[in-house]
């Protein structure tokens, strides 16, 4: 495979597949409506396909004039979109779907690709925009993907956890590198053994490529850090990327309750784990970046941008009062 569109493409997974692609000699078109800056503007290899995703009209124009061997559609967000494009693009060499572990429907350790349930979708789920009802839009996706593949299309779909990186417009580790940046003690709700399994963004690009040259049509393929940190975990890497220190300290609903607070209000805590296996992807030939590696990269562009993870702030003045609280125990 040779050429690519990349439906998405100059925010975040996007943006880190553009470049991967072009350190794998592709030449890249990406596609989108020209929202958002693009970072590739005078890049050799790369043009820009301006269109609405959502637009039918516009993909067939897309697959008619770009002809790519493969496409990676980063920004399907409901399944008629899914379906729509495995039908435009059913003869390319790959069409790579990017899913998510939300799409999983029960809760196991580690979630498995064929073995735990998909969440369901309903008529009404389908075509809703809200965060309640991703994680079903994403999974009617993937069984979009897989029918795709039984008439025959190479689709595939890239299942990954929470997503970090440099270019992270969500701003939910950013948040967390701004507590360390800033103050000596830092607020964990529970125990700090809390585990959410993450992903690093130039791993999530390089899964994309790896399973269009090396996947099997029909399959998912989960795709997370190979080496799981917890709450704690995450913020040593980030005091070692800072070069500085912190005390965390932890705080359990009571501690929390005094100011108003419940472990939910702090980003990336989740009660009970979430964990995806890696293993069938990494049986491809695609490895993980180290974890310091990884967060030093990630710290580093977090020191240029001008994010701070505010709108995750559960309030410094409310942290103090927890900490208070347990100062007196």
């Amino acid at each position: 495979m040779d050429t690519a569109l990349v439906v998405g493409g100059t925010r975040f997974i996007g943006r880190h597949l553009v470049s991967e692609l072009r350190d794998h000699g592709y030449d890249v078109t990406i596609f989108n409506r020209g929202n958002h800056d693009n970072p590739f503007a005078d890049a050799e290899g790369v043009t820009h396909y301006e269109g609405d995703r959502t637009n039918e009209s516009a993909l067939e124009r897309a697959a008619r004039e770009v002809d790519p061997d493969a496409v990676f559609d980063c920004v399907a967000y409901e399944p008629r979109e899914v379906r729509a494009a495995t039908e435009i693009f059913a003869d390319v060499d790959a069409y790579v779907y990017v899913s998510s572990g939300d799409a999983y429907g029960s809760e196991e350790i580690p979630k498995r690709e064929g073995e735990t349930d998909l969440r369901p979708c309903s008529r009404d789920q389908a075509t809703d925009d809200s965060g309640d009802t991703y994680g079903n839009r994403k999974a009617e996706g993937d069984r979009a993907v897989f029918a795709a593949a039984d008439r025959g299309v190479n689709a595939y779909s890239v299942r990954p956890c929470i997503v970090y990186g440099p270019h992270d417009y969500t701003e939910r580790l950013d948040y967390w590198i701004d507590r360390v940046a800033n103050y000596d003690r830092v607020v964990v709700p529970g125990d700090g053994d809390n585990v959410w399994h993450r992903a690093y963004v130039e791993d999530v690009a390089s899964a994309l490529r790896v399973v269009a040259e090396e996947g099997t049509p029909g399959e998912a393929y989960n795709v997370g850090d190979r080496r799981l940190v917890t709450i704690d975990e995450m913020l040593a890497l980030i005091a070692d990327a800072l070069d500085t220190d912190v005390e965390v300290v932890h705080a359990g609903e009571r501690e929390l309750a005094a100011a108003d607070l419940a472990p939910d209000d702090f980003v990336l805590y989740r009660d009970y784990p979430h964990v995806l296996a890696t293993d069938k992807l990494a049986a491809l030939g695609w490895e993980s970046t180290p974890l310091d590696e990884a967060m030093a990269r990630t710290v580093d562009e977090h020191r240029d941008s001008d994010r701070d993870g505010s709108e995750y702030d559960p309030g410094r003045e409310a942290e103090e009062r927890v900490l208070g609280v347990l100062d007196t125990l």
